[in-house]
């Protein structure tokens, strides 16, 4: 039958208790109450209840109680259609990713949406909350599909590595036609409602908050159209135009050759949605299925999920067992420049109010300018509305008195990377601060330690290390003291969770978890460029490798002269025995700090954001590997990221060592959501046990022969390597 056109459904009262609603006990569920799929009938309609908390993820238990419903649905004479929806806030949020890599359990999902598309009678999906993945595929293999207001439509399984499995890359195109469905598939976004609607996606909008209000009045408007099955298989019009699919098809496959960065299940999908257009329905079926099951077997698919629980588990801290969250109502945050703007966005952002301190007027306006042009640009590119705009600035105040954070319940230092500046503002903290305000520094180095000691209840001390830009980036390193009180460290995660961010617990030293790896593996690097190979041809291997930069682009991207300073800063106490190269500093003797200044290890003519390479800056490293007494040697790109790799490798194990980072999960975490770490990698930790522990510890004690200071194994890293374990067993404990 022809697709009904879009309406607005008329609210419809529940039945009272006892009179249309007939409660079936299936012989899948001992009543209607239990079960992870559960049944009433409305008259003629049953309705199929998804009930796995929290989400309604297709676990094998909501699989095969879903498959059982729809089957005894088919010989009940008293059942005219059957309705699909969920419990809680979600019709169904995805497949359940911890059975993958598990023997599978029957029904598998691609028998069960075609199970239900063949249903004689008429299924109708009311769509509400998350309806992702496995979810939508459900969806589509359904007749019909009404959505409520703020419904949430995708296929993310990119995201894991995947492509939809469940039939959803061949019923999605005769749905929405090739374009929208690839772009739906490759970027993992979401739809709305309404664009799903405009899409093709969903039949139609329901005006009522409830799932079953909607899902009813929908389904009592079909019947009493005598609509049938209207099966997605069938669906032609999105696909008429073949010559338009494939061009669309053709254009996405070009697109992905130099966007998708080395990911292997984009070009999958490209594919899968090609059988779509030129294969029957069931032969394209089993295109899906093989290109899903090369996806599954992939190295990249357990990377992707092991970074998915990994996030996951960064909140899974010792101080969340013991206490709970202060009271977080009120921000204050000191300095304005770069990250204390970004920090007042990301907290304004979240709804709650903030008062921002600097030494004058015209540094506090400045840093109102660096809130107001965050702001700005976003109404420019229609991300938020000026209404809204007004509405978060309404929240920001500022002052030149420390006086003015009396109310704060968490005050942010984001000033200068000096310790004594910042000693000297956590005495005035220490001043003005209310009894049980959590005081945080920003620092990206420094002992926090140090910093609690200017203050008289170190307990409220932590450290907040925001990477830039606060407002955009989500990794937070939450920095526990010395005397750091567990409600202290709560309320950093409390602060995380309200900001969208990804906490990762640290303990105190120089540079914490990611600074602290970063500055070794620095350091290996400028080791290669004095030895022969160039910061380009250095960055060139570290991108092909999946970053999207190299060290030294984003030594100029954030500033040499940050580097600068902290190299200035350790000099007192660094090493004898460690090599130490020179070049970064002839370079910031000459004011080349990056893309600020025009030159760095690159040339930015006329404030160019991609830089070119500077002659100069290899003459420079030919005349200091002469002062050196360096003769320059050739270095492969193998050569380049067996170096890199096994220098990161090596300390952040000595850093799980020391205690610094709870467990090696949190170490990926870090560096996939704050350094550029490939995501399809894992990790520096995932990557090494993908590669394997022996071998990386053989290249290190291969590396020592030339530079044994620098190349010492991690006891932990020479422990796991010789006993046979992985960095990943130790996640678990």
């Amino acid at each position: 039958m022809a697709r009904p056109a879009p309406f607005a459904l008329p609210p419809v009262p529940r039945p009272a208790r006892g009179q249309e609603a007939t409660t079936e006990t299936l012989s899948m569920t001992d009543s209607a109450s239990t079960g992870a799929a559960q049944t009433r009938r409305y008259e003629d309609i049953l309705v199929v209840v998804i009930d796995h908390p929290p989400v309604n993820a297709l676990s094998a238990a909501v699989r095969r109680d879903l498959s059982n419903a729809i089957a005894e649905a088919q010989t009940d004479t008293r059942v005219r259609a059957i309705l699909l929806m969920g419990a809680g806030k979600n019709f169904i949020a995805g497949a359940d990713i911890r059975e993958f890599g598990k023997p599978p359990q029957q029904p598998l999902l691609p028998d069960l949406c075609n199970q239900i598309e063949a249903s004689a009678k008429p299924v109708i999906a009311a769509l509400h909350g998350a309806a992702l993945g496995g979810g939508l595929e459900i969806a589509m293999a359904a007749h019909y599909r009404v959505a409520l207001a703020g419904a949430k439509l995708g296929l993310p399984e990119v995201n894991l590595g995947l492509l939809p499995g469940a039939g959803g890359t061949q019923r999605a195109p005769r749905l929405m036609g090739a374009q929208a469905a690839l772009d739906l598939m490759l970027t993992g976004k979401h739809l709305s409602a309404d664009a799903a609607l405009a899409a093709g996606l969903v039949d139609a909008l329901a005006s009522e908050e409830d799932p079953l209000d909607a899902g009813l009045a929908y389904t009592r408007q079909l019947l009493a159209l005598n609509a049938g099955p209207r099966r997605t298989r069938d669906a032609a019009d999105a696909l008429s135009d073949r010559q338009a699919q494939l061009a669309a098809v053709d254009a996405a496959a070009e697109r992905i050759a130099t966007t998708a960065r080395g990911l292997f299940s984009p070009a999958r999908i490209v594919q899968a949605v090609r059988a779509a257009i030129e294969q029957p329905f069931d032969e394209g079926l089993r295109t899906e299925r093989a290109l899903f099951l090369q996806c599954l077997d992939s190295p990249q698919r357990a990377a992707l999920v092991h970074a998915f629980f990994a996030e996951r588990e960064t909140a899974k801290i010792p101080e969340l067992k013991e206490a709970r969250a202060r009271r977080l109502e009120r921000v204050g945050i000191v300095g304005g420049g770069t990250m204390g703007a970004g920090i007042a966005v990301a907290v304004l952002d979240a709804g709650l109010p903030v008062v921002m301190v600097e030494q004058d007027d015209a540094a506090l306006a400045r840093g109102r300018a660096r809130v107001e042009q965050v702001y700005d640009l976003l109404v420019k590119k229609g991300r938020i509305s000026s209404d809204e705009r007004a509405a978060r600035l309404a929240r920001f105040t500022g002052a030149t008195n420390y006086d003015a954070l009396g109310e704060a319940d968490l005050i942010i230092e984001a000033v200068f990377e000096d310790m004594a500046v910042k000693q000297a503002v956590f005495a005035q903290l220490d001043r003005v601060a209310k009894p049980g305000a959590v005081l945080a520094t920003n620092t990206s180095y420094l002992d926090v330690n140090q910093i609690a000691e200017a203050t008289r209840g170190p307990a409220d001390v932590l450290g907040l290390h925001f990477f830039s830009p606060a407002n955009i980036m989500k990794l937070l390193e939450v920095v526990v003291g010395r005397h750091t009180a567990p409600d202290t460290v709560a309320t950093g995660f409390e602060l995380a969770r309200r900001l969208r961010k990804t906490p990762v617990r640290a303990g105190v030293c120089d540079g914490f978890i990611g600074n602290r790896i970063l500055a070794v593996h620095r350091q290996a690097a400028d080791m290669m460029m004095e030895d022969g190979a160039s910061p380009y041809d250095i960055d060139a291997a570290v991108r092909a490798f999946g970053y999207p930069m190299g060290p030294y682009q984003m030594a100029d991207l954030a500033g040499g002269d940050i580097g600068w300073a902290t190299r200035k800063r350790r000099a007192a106490t660094r090493d004898p025995a460690l090599r130490y190269v020179q070049i970064p500093d002839r370079l910031c003797e000459r004011g080349w700090f990056g893309q600020k200044t025009g030159r760095g290890f690159y040339l930015y003519p006329d404030g160019a954001r991609q830089g070119t390479p500077d002659p100069d800056v290899l003459a420079i490293i030919d005349d200091e590997r002469r002062r050196a007494g360096v003769a320059p040697r050739p270095f492969t790109q193998d050569d380049i990221l067996s170096r890199y790799l096994a220098a990161m490798v090596n300390e952040a194990a000595n850093v799980l060592h020391q205690g610094i980072a709870l467990r090696p999960s949190d170490i990926d975490v870090v560096f996939l959501s704050g350094y550029g770490f490939p995501r399809y990698r894992g990790g520096p930790m995932h990557y090494a046990d993908s590669v394997d522990l022996p071998r990386i510890l053989a290249d290190i004690r291969g590396f020592a022969a030339e530079d044994p200071a620098f190349w010492k194994p991690s006891p932990l890293l020479v422990a796991l390597a010789e006993s046979g374990r992985s960095f990943g067993s130790l996640n678990a404990a």
